[in-house]
C-alpha cells in the first residue's frame, strides 16, 4: 500500500473532519447540512483508520487519525452534559412523570387507605370493649394525655427532623422494594401504617382530643402520608408487572417498572425531607393550630400541582419516567 498516495486522497477529508469538530465544540455554529457531513466524514475517516491498522501501520499516522476520530465521535455523539443539567432535568421531567404515570395506583392506595383509617378510627372510638382489648386504661391514658403530644418536642429540632426522616424513608423503601414480592410485602407494610395512624386516632377521639390529634398529624402528615402512598402505589405496579407483563418480555418489563420505581424512591427522598423539617419545626411549634396546618396544606397542594403540571406535560410529551436509552439498554424488539 502506497502511504504517501493515499494520503494525497485523502488528506482533504480528514481536514476537512478537523475543521467540523473544531467548530462542533459550538453546536449553534453548524448547520444541519455540516451536521450531515460530520457524520459522514467521521464514518469515512473511521474506515481509513480501520485500512490503515490492517495495511500497512504507520504508528505516526495511525496515531493522528485516531485522535481525529475519537474527537469526531464525541463530537457526534454529543457532550458531557453537566451535572446540574441532570439534577435538574431530573426534578422537572423524570421524577414528576414517574409519580404522575402511577397516580391511578398511588390515588387508589389513598383512597383505600385513608378509608380503612377511618373505619378503624370509629370502631374504636366507638366501642370501649375494643380499646381495652387493645392496650391497658393507663397506657391508653399516657397516650393520649402525654406521649402522642410530648413525641413531637422530646428531641431537639434538628435531632427530630433527621430521625423522622430516616423513618419515613425507610417505610417508603420497604413498600416500594414490597412490590418485588409480588405486592404482599408493600401491602403488609401500608396496612400496619394504617392501623397505627387509625388506633390511635380512635383513642384520641374517645378521650375527646380529636382537635389534638389532626392539630399535631395534620401540618407535615398529609404530605407525609402522600409520600408512603406514591412509593406504595409504584411498590404495587412493580408487583403487578410480575405477575402480568403485558405485551413486553417479563424480564424487560420488570426491569423497566424497576427502573421507574427507583426514580421514584430518589425523589420522594426529599419529600420527605420537606416533611420532616415541617415535622420538626412546625408541627411542635407556637403557631397557631390553622396556621400549622395551613403550612401542611400549602406544601401538599405545592407537590400535587408540581406533579399534574410537569408530570402530566412531560407524559404528552412521550417521557416515560425510565432511564434514556443509552443507560436502559438495549430491548429486543418483539412481536404482538
Amino acid at each position: 500500500m502506497d502511504i504517501d498516495a493515499f494520503v494525497a486522497v485523502h488528506a482533504g477529508e480528514w481536514a476537512r473532519l478537523e475543521k467540523l469538530v473544531r467548530r462542533a465544540r459550538r453546536p449553534r455554529r453548524l448547520s444541519g447540512a455540516e451536521i450531515d457531513e460530520l457524520v459522514l466524514l467521521y464514518q469515512r475517516v473511521a474506515t481509513h483508520l480501520s485500512i490503515l491498522q490492517t495495511r500497512s501501520p504507520d504508528p505516526v499516522l495511525v496515531a493522528r487519525l485516531s485522535r481525529l476520530v475519537a474527537n469526531a465521535r464525541a463530537a457526534v455523539a454529543g457532550a458531557h452534559v453537566p451535572a446540574w443539567r441532570t439534577i435538574a432535568s431530573f426534578f422537572t421531567v423524570t421524577f414528576p412523570v414517574a409519580v404522575y404515570r402511577s397516580r391511578r395506583w398511588w390515588v387508589t392506595c389513598a383512597l383505600v387507605s385513608l378509608a380503612v383509617a377511618f373505619a378503624l378510627g370509629l370502631w374504636v372510638d366507638t366501642h370501649p370493649d375494643v380499646q381495652r382489648s387493645l392496650a391497658p386504661p393507663n397506657e391508653v391514658r399516657d397516650l393520649v394525655n402525654h406521649q402522642f403530644a410530648d413525641y413531637y418536642s422530646a428531641h431537639p429540632a434538628h435531632d427530630f427532623a433527621a430521625q423522622v426522616w430516616t423513618n419515613n424513608v425507610w417505610v417508603s423503601a420497604e413498600v416500594l422494594v414490597g412490590g418485588l414480592t409480588f405486592g404482599l410485602l408493600t401491602i403488609y407494610s401500608l396496612l400496619a401504617n394504617v392501623v397505627n395512624v387509625g388506633v390511635i386516632g380512635g383513642f384520641m377521639a374517645a378521650a375527646g382530643k380529636l382537635g389534638l390529634f389532626f392539630g399535631l398529624l395534620a401540618p407535615h402528615g398529609v404530605l407525609e402520608l402522600t409520600a408512603v402512598f406514591v412509593a406504595s402505589g409504584a411498590g404495587l405496579r412493580l408487583g403487578w408487572t410480575t405477575i402480568d407483563p403485558g405485551p413486553r418480555p417479563r424480564a424487560d418489563a420488570i426491569a423497566q417498572e424497576g427502573r421507574s420505581t427507583v426514580v421514584i424512591a430518589l425523589g420522594l427522598v426529599f419529600v420527605l425531607a420537606i416533611s420532616g423539617v415541617i415535622e420538626a419545626f412546625v408541627t411542635p411549634s407556637g403557631l397557631p393550630t390553622w396556621a400549622r396546618i395551613g403550612i401542611g396544606l400549602v406544601a401538599e397542594a405545592a407537590f400535587l400541582t408540581y406533579v399534574w403540571t410537569l408530570g402530566r406535560r412531560a407524559a404528552l410529551a412521550g417521557v416515560t419516567g425510565d432511564l434514556e436509552e443509552d443507560l436502559a439498554g438495549a430491548v429486543q424488539p418483539v412481536s404482538g
